[in-house]
């Protein structure tokens, strides 16, 4: 089974400040249809305006990743962290048994672009803990690179799940599968351009989910940043 979900069809919620779009049931917009994906839980494209951000909030128990399109990303949290996080880079914060973070666009001069990922994690009550990488667009041209993983394979970043997230680059020719082995979940979101994904034209925003298929095939881009996701299933 494969099904498409459109971009235009996700939640949507502007604040002014910030622009959301929300691919799963999140905040004030629910729908039954769309709650998770396996443990892949939020997948939120988020702008945010100049000076603005997220006031210090806290998170307990889930694998939060950032994934920086355009502008930067500042974060501060009370495990001592401070960052920004530019396009090309990939930040995990596992929350764990508790952590506070603010996230703000400290740019002046535009918006911050960006992904919001939670991954629900495979056990509670871990220690909190944060990790930061940069992927070059060598790393991605032409091919799925592994960014996220439970065992840290290929430098990837390490979450406390046995899911893995793919980050590619595609134009003209340039393809590239990844397998899903039997009683895997499969997810893909297109981050930029467009490009053909099992058949189906994707474009910004859109995605594909996946059950019972034997793999995710990616070509045809046309100036594509694709995230593909790798995901056991849950009850």
């Amino acid at each position: 089974m494969i099904a498409l979900r459109p971009a235009a069809e996700r939640g949507h919620a502007n604040h002014g400040w910030l622009d959301s779009w929300h691919s799963f049931s999140f905040a004030e917009y629910h729908d039954p249809r769309h709650v998770h994906w396996g443990p892949l839980r939020v997948i939120n494209e988020d702008r945010v305006q100049p000076g603005r951000g997220f006031g210090t909030h806290g998170h307990r128990d889930m694998e939060i990743i950032s994934y920086v399109i355009s502008g930067a990303l500042g974060h501060r949290d009370s495990m001592g962290n401070a960052a920004s996080i530019v396009p090309g880079e990939v930040q995990r914060m596992s929350a764990g048994t508790g952590v506070t973070h603010s996230e703000y666009n400290h740019d002046s001069r535009g918006a911050t672009h960006f992904l919001q990922i939670w991954i629900i994690p495979d056990r509670m009550g871990v220690t909190p803990g944060y990790a930061q990488r940069s992927f070059s667009d060598a790393e991605k041209r032409g091919r799925l690179c592994l960014v996220v993983s439970p065992d840290g394979a290929d430098d990837s970043v390490t979450i406390q799940q046995d899911a893995r997230m793919y980050a590619g680059l595609f134009d003209g020719d340039e393809r590239a599968t990844l397998d899903l082995h039997e009683g895997r979940l499969g997810y893909v979101h297109v981050v930029r351009g467009n490009a053909l994904v099992n058949g189906h034209v994707l474009r910004a925003g859109d995605a594909l989910l996946y059950r019972d298929e034997p793999r995710i095939e990616i070509e045809g881009g046309d100036d594509a940043e694709v995230l593909a996701f790798d995901l056991p299933r849950m009850e």
